[in-house]
């Protein structure tokens, strides 16, 4: 059977527009189309591909557990989940760790925990703290609590109780606390919101007032976590623990696999029966994630986040500079973003276009923000080589500016 993009729009629902090629073929931080063209992979499959495609110690994970066992369903456990929440916990200040399908399911698991929380302190306490330009996800639930109306419109009634914020906003925060709030959610660094970083003062007064009002602090990590932000979770980088971590992404590699990390105080919250994944914690996923989670865990690893981070921002800065296309640079580690100058304000993605025809693929975060979330282990040759065909596309592009 062929197919071609062109399929996508007879058989698949329209929700997503994506971009004409169609990959076939990976390789570490490559990837290859129908027509055999090469592309470099600055986006990473959006944050996900942390050890690139094809990586053979995700392969070897995967062959060996598919030979094994692949489903039981929550009715019994099995050792991959069992192992790789042992290696979470050991590296993390969780005690506990529930596992799901996405970054959407780990939120819902969070979201549901912290109104259990309140409930059961008393029963007005059912207050959530969001903030704008948020994004936990596309369920009801988690999308309301984002702070993008775009997403919400057209859905409504949305669930109640859910207040936003100025992200960053300290006293904007501190203003709308009170005993009613159960929970105060945020991303350590604002991904689809423009890859915005959390300030150390904002991270430190959040967690001081969560405490103050007994209410939860809950750290979206499924973008920025999993070794993307340099450190193995962001809140590390911060040195602020919070009540409860969601993550996905990156930590199945590729793989569908998401977690909602807590404490063993909070995590009696969720008592038998409260809350279930049929999928969740399934012996295939688990098993490769372990791998993927052993080999991101080390100072190596780490090292070359940095240092790949490094020399990304200064590419970056240099072909700003050259082209006027940019306005600096921002993010944490592995999660950069480039703000769009004046004169290119909402035109990211064509950007993002112009380089796929140069073969390098990278992504928006908003109109405004051109995006890269690599692989953690891509190396100085694949980002130089990036940043090479990111250069030509931004010459492209103001070329034709200019002309027209």
């Amino acid at each position: 059977m062929t197919v071609s993009r062109q399929t996508f729009n007879e058989v698949m629902v329209p929700n997503y527009q994506p971009a004409e090629i169609i990959p076939v073929r990976g390789e570490a931080s490559r990837i290859w189309d129908q027509q055999g063209k090469e592309y470099i992979d600055l986006a990473g499959g959006i944050a996900v591909t942390v050890l690139g495609h094809a990586n053979p110690i995700m392969v070897n994970a995967l062959t060996a557990q598919a030979q094994k066992l692949w489903h039981l369903s929550n009715v019994m456990t099995n050792e991959p989940a069992l192992k790789l929440a042992q290696a979470i916990t050991d590296a993390t200040f969780a005690e506990r760790v529930f596992f799901c399908n996405s970054g959407a399911e780990a939120n819902e698991a969070a979201f549901k925990l912290a109104r259990r929380h309140g409930n059961t302190i008393a029963p007005h306490k059912n207050k959530i703290i969001s903030f704008f330009n948020a994004f936990h996800g596309r369920t009801l639930f988690t999308v309301s609590v984002g702070g993008q109306a775009k997403y919400t419109q057209g859905f409504e009634p949305i669930p109640g109780g859910i207040r936003h914020l100025p992200f960053n906003d300290l006293a904007a925060l501190e203003a709308a606390m009170s005993d009613e709030v159960c929970a105060i959610v945020l991303e350590p660094v604002q991904g689809e919101g423009g890859i915005l970083p959390a300030s150390k003062a904002f991270i430190e007064g959040a967690r001081m007032l969560a405490t103050k009002y007994n209410a939860l602090l809950i750290f979206d990590e499924v973008q920025s976590g999993n070794g993307r932000s340099g450190h193995l979770y962001a809140y590390q980088h911060y040195s602020v623990e919070p009540d409860v971590l969601t993550t996905a992404k990156g930590l199945g590699g590729g793989i569908p696999i998401g977690a909602m990390l807590t404490t063993a105080k909070h995590a009696e919250t969720l008592a038998f029966g409260t809350h279930g994944s049929t999928y969740g914690g399934n012996p295939l996923a688990c098993a490769v994630a372990h791998a993927v989670f052993e080999t991101i865990n080390t100072p190596e690893m780490m090292a070359n986040v940095k240092a790949r981070a490094v020399q990304l921002r200064e590419g970056l800065l240099d072909i700003g500079e050259r082209y006027g296309v940019f306005e600096g640079v921002r993010g944490l580690g592995l999660l950069i973003g480039a703000p769009m100058s004046a004169a290119w304000k909402g035109k990211a993605k064509e950007i993002v276009n112009a380089g796929l025809k140069h073969g390098v693929w990278t992504l928006v975060a908003g109109p405004d923000v051109l995006r890269m979330a690599p692989a953690l282990n891509i190396t100085e040759a694949e980002v130089a080589e990036g940043l090479k065909r990111l250069e030509a596309a931004c010459a492209e592009v103001t070329a034709v500016a200019k002309v027209a």
